[in-house]
Formats: C-alpha cells, structure tokens, sequence
C-alpha cells in the first residue's frame, strides 16, 4: 500500500455531509438557524470519526445540548463552528470508549458494515478500502482515531488539532505517528 500523503484528506468517497455557506451570518441566540447550519457539520465531524451512523443522532442532539448550556459564554461568534467541533470531538472520543466497554461486554457487536460509510459514487474497491480502514480505526485506541480521522479524514490542519482534542500539539503529534503506524500496518496486512 502507498504511504498516506499527510497534507490533504484521502476519503473523500466517504459519504456524508457537506458545511453550509460559509458567507452565512447567524445571531448566536437564535438557535433553530445556528442548528440548521452547523448540524451538517457536526454530523460529518462525528460519522467520520465515529465511522457508523446509527449513534449520529444521540451525538448531535448531545453536541448541541452542551453547546446550548454554553452559548452565553462565547464571546467571539465567529468561533461557534470551532467550538462546537471541539464539543463534538470529545463526545465521539467518549462514545468509541464507551463502545469499546460495550463491545467487551458483548453488549454490541463488533462487527459492523463500514461499506455504508461511502458516498453513492464510490466505486467498489473504494468502499472496500474504508471498510478495511474503519476495522483498522477499530483497533486504535480512541483518541489516536479521533486525531488520525481529523487529519487524514477531515483534513484539519495540524496546528488547528490539539485544539479540537484538548491536548498540546506534541501530544496530538505523537497520537498521530503512532496512529499512522497502525493504519499502514493493518492495512498491509488486512
């Protein structure tokens, strides 16, 4: 398999959401439009690291029930679609732990169809691609996937990731080499 290239997203065949236009100005308080235009987001933040759908909902209705307790506090709206990325990060992180305690306990399978995570367009091969890199996800600890998913899936760049985690930029740094390590040894060896 060819070495992943860090600077741009390699799954754009995923399926999933598109951000809304960027020119859109919305008032803070009013939350109907702030969901209306950031939920796409949020959504395609959470699939991507999360990798299955069926816990989208719960996930968004969370994201936007903790970004609601907080909006007051926000001084700058121009920060709310980085804010609520954060917000979304750290609950995908906490939900893949709690599925990794779930699935130990037998109470979820661990087997699951990645292959419905492709864009309609996706060619065979590309959806057998990301079912064979969402088993790999699987098996990494969660925060590696999350900074792994954020880097190569949804092209953050790398300054912008620490903040998107909670943690310094050398600790997302190691998270991503380590992550990076696994992939392309899983994938050689799927």
């Amino acid at each position: 398999m060819a070495a992943l290239r860090p600077r741009a997203p390699h799954l754009r065949v995923l399926g999933g959401f598109e951000d809304g236009p960027a020119s859109a100005v919305i008032d803070a308080s009013d939350v109907d439009a702030l969901y209306r235009r950031y939920a796409p987001y949020v959504a395609a933040v959470a699939i991507r690291i999360l990798g299955r759908d069926h816990e989208l909902d719960d996930l968004i209705q969370d994201a936007f029930l903790n970004a609601l307790r907080g909006l007051r506090d926000l001084r700058e709206p121009a920060a709310i679609k980085g804010w609520l990325a954060r917000i979304t990060v750290r609950l995908a992180i906490r939900r893949l732990r709690q599925r990794r305690v779930r699935q130990a306990l037998h109470l979820e399978p661990a087997v699951f169809d990645y292959e419905t995570l492709a864009a309609p367009a996706a060619t065979p091969e590309q959806r057998a691609l990301i079912a064979r890199l969402y088993r790999v996800l699987d098996a990494l600890p969660a925060a590696d996937r999350a900074v792994w998913v954020l880097r190569h899936v949804q092209g953050e760049q790398l300054q912008q990731i620490p903040e998107l985690c909670g943690c310094s930029l050398s600790t997302a740094q190691r998270r991503l080499r380590r992550a990076q390590a696994a992939v392309e040894e899983g994938l050689a060896h799927e």
